[in-house]
């Protein structure tokens, strides 16, 4: 059990499925984009390190870029989504693949489906390494999922706790 702040928080996943569910997901990426060069857009702070590793597994031509979104206040979604860095490039015709570390709600990712689509990009592609079914809200499809998880706030591998945890190799779940 780790201590971040005022909360305990139980191992939840390895290092080790981390790493194999990003490689898994990067070589369905691969076969799906075969003979484009893909631009993969990480969401910034939390997919810094999903992207890293996401790539290293990635073997063909591609181009990385990041945008910063952010939508929590401590454990809770607020619901609303501020823009914070945008895109210094155009995308207009690219394949673009936006690389989450976690969607629950998916506020960020209809925000997103909406920056890249008046950016009109020729094919939009979401990865995600972790899902939590119970809480998406959209109607959006994502195409590269880690890991299915339940609705429980996680941290580690770039996921924070009002700015702790983000540097942890694992993933922990808050302890109830």
């Amino acid at each position: 059990m780790i201590q971040l702040h005022d909360k305990h928080f139980v191992p939840f996943i390895s290092a080790q499925d981390i790493g194999a569910a990003l490689e898994r997901m990067a070589k369905e990426a691969e076969a799906d984009l075969d003979g484009e060069v893909p631009v993969f857009i990480g969401v910034l702070n939390g997919a810094f390190m999903v992207v890293s590793d996401f790539v290293k597994h990635y073997t063909k031509p591609c181009e990385i870029s990041f945008v910063k979104l952010a939508s929590y206040e401590g454990t809770e979604s607020t619901g609303a989504v501020k823009q914070l860095i945008g895109l210094s490039q155009s995308l207009e015709g690219r394949t673009v693949v936006v690389i989450e570390d976690i969607v629950d709600t998916g506020h960020t990712v209809a925000e997103l489906v909406k920056m890249f689509k008046a950016q009109k990009v020729k094919q939009l592609k979401i990865a995600t390494l972790f899902f939590k079914p119970e809480a998406y809200t959209q109607n959006i499809a994502l195409d590269y999922i880690g890991f299915e998880i339940p609705n429980k706030f996680i941290v580690g591998y770039g996921l924070d706790y009002d700015g702790l945890g983000r540097n942890l190799p694992e993933v922990y779940q808050l302890h109830s």
